[in-house]
């Protein structure tokens, strides 16, 4: 027994239209694949529509986690590999003499020599990351413009990425894996968004502690 009748021969669907629609579904996943998926995903935009739509950044992101976790891997390898020889490095650390003061100098005038000026920053940003999390700041920067910038990670060491986008462009400008802090400049390659991203790779909290001065727009959270 049929619910419905079944349906005359006339009414199917010819060839042609089959098809017509296969054709037309063909194009609109492409169309979809290069407007939303290859910005979302991958960070590839040809056409722009993806940056328009803020899916680009969104695939950017997402190709930094891909490598920061690939780095991730390959530091942790490396560090399993030398991981039998730092007892030895630590016991001939530990026979080392400390070394002795200068005599007749003032040990306190030596410190002070010795101790930098403290620089005012126009920026200064404190945020606590839990284990696992990441966070990302950005300096809005013409091309060409000079920032300075000082940062550390209070309750262990951090990984962090320096990197720009914008203008269609973008750079790595420099990497690290379990460090405890940096400084110096950061010079923008063309105009746009520069910056760092951070991950907490601890067990426990941390704290993140970001000072920047110098020619840029202003200090943004991205993520």
């Amino acid at each position: 027994m049929y619910n419905h009748a079944i349906p005359d021969r006339d009414e199917l669907p010819s060839t042609a239209k089959l098809v017509r629609s296969t054709i037309l579904a063909a194009i609109v996943a492409a169309v979809l694949l290069v407007t939303v998926v290859m910005p979302a995903e991958y960070a590839l935009d040809p056409t722009g529509v993806g940056r328009m739509l803020g899916l680009s950044e969104m695939g950017e992101i997402k190709r930094q986690l891909a490598e920061e976790a690939a780095a991730d891997e390959t530091y942790e390898k490396s560090i399993n590999s030398v991981g039998s020889s730092m007892p030895n490095q630590a016991s001939a650390a530990s026979k080392a003499e400390p070394a002795e003061p200068e005599r007749g100098a003032d040990p306190v005038a030596q410190a002070r020599s010795i101790e930098p000026a403290m620089p005012e920053w126009k920026d200064e940003i404190r945020v606590v990351l839990t284990p696992g999390q990441g966070t990302e700041y950005k300096l809005t920067m013409q091309e060409g413009a000079v920032a300075q910038f000082v940062w550390e990670s209070e309750g262990g060491p951090i990984n962090y990425d320096t990197h720009g986008n914008g203008s269609g462009q973008r750079i790595s400008y420099e990497k690290g894996r379990g460090v405890p802090k940096d400084e110096g400049e950061l010079k923008a390659a063309f105009t746009g968004n520069h910056g760092w991203f951070f991950r907490n790779r601890n067990k426990r909290d941390i704290t993140l502690i970001l000072k920047t001065k110098g020619d840029y727009g202003q200090l943004k959270k991205v993520i």
